[in-house]
């Protein structure tokens, strides 16, 4: 498996959305779940995105994805959006045996990293796709399928002007929300206190939704989801950076 040009990039968390090209020619508009940037791939990462990725890979497919097929099993799955180098990916699912994990990813640094941890750890609960987050929850992730979803650090687009292009937006939180069965997860997380207002304020405003703390999470821990403290995480701490979690819960029906 060879690496397209326009996916040698190393994201630190959470992809960020971008215009669709195809917008202009009249097709379904959304927002990108990353932007293409230019980036590094190691000799190591190569490797294993071409030699290990395909043992653990999804392929995007316009159409509801089998999960007990998929994994091999019939278990609760938790989505990870853009799980830049699997650090945290990795250390969750092998916390979280009984737990699937299916971590959507674009970047193939990315990617390899996490398909080496994989195989090194001999994790047998982890599957990747790499595609665009918006269409894999659009159209792979069928109604009330997921018991939850991770979003850590997401490109935070800090000038006033870029922040349309952030991820937690309305109409992609009512379209997780609709894919996680009632009384499992959204966890988000950002060193950016600003985007961390705008997430306590859109999945405030989400009917599908209810915080389950009044305001941010007690970072990183929380009863329904554990989120270790990560490099990138440690190194936010160092420059002074605040993070800010937030856990809410899928509603009955």
């Amino acid at each position: 498996m060879s690496i397209p040009a326009r996916l040698l990039h190393k994201p630190e968390g959470a992809s960020a959305p971008s215009a669709e090209p195809g917008a202009a020619r009249g097709e379904r508009r959304h927002i990108r779940s990353f932007a293409l940037r230019r980036g590094h791939v190691t000799n190591a990462q190569r490797r294993a995105y071409e030699e290990i990725f395909p043992r653990f890979a999804i392929a995007y497919a316009a159409a509801p994805l089998d999960l007990p097929a998929a994994f091999g099993r019939a278990a609760p799955t938790v989505l990870e959006i853009g799980f830049g180098m699997g650090e945290t990916t990795a250390a969750i699912a092998q916390a979280r045996p009984d737990v699937n994990f299916l971590a959507v990813e674009v970047f193939a640094a990315g990617i390899g990293a996490l398909a080496r941890r994989i195989d090194e750890m001999r994790l047998a609960n982890v599957r990747i796709v790499q595609h665009d987050a918006v269409e894999v929850v659009r159209d792979m992730l069928a109604p009330d399928s997921l018991a939850g979803v991770h979003v850590f650090f997401p490109d935070p687009w800090p000038k006033a002007r870029h922040h349309k292009r952030r991820l937690i937006q309305p109409a992609f939180v009512a379209l997780l929300a609709s894919r996680i069965a009632p009384g499992g997860y959204l966890h988000c997380a950002t060193d950016w206190q600003h985007y961390a207002e705008q997430m306590l304020e859109v999945l405030s405003q989400e009917a599908q939704l209810a915080n389950l703390h009044a305001g941010y999470a007690p970072a990183p821990r929380n009863p329904l989801a554990e989120r270790p403290t990560t490099k990138f995480h440690a190194r936010g701490e160092r420059l002074g950076h605040g993070v800010w979690d937030l856990v809410f819960v899928r509603r009955a029906a």
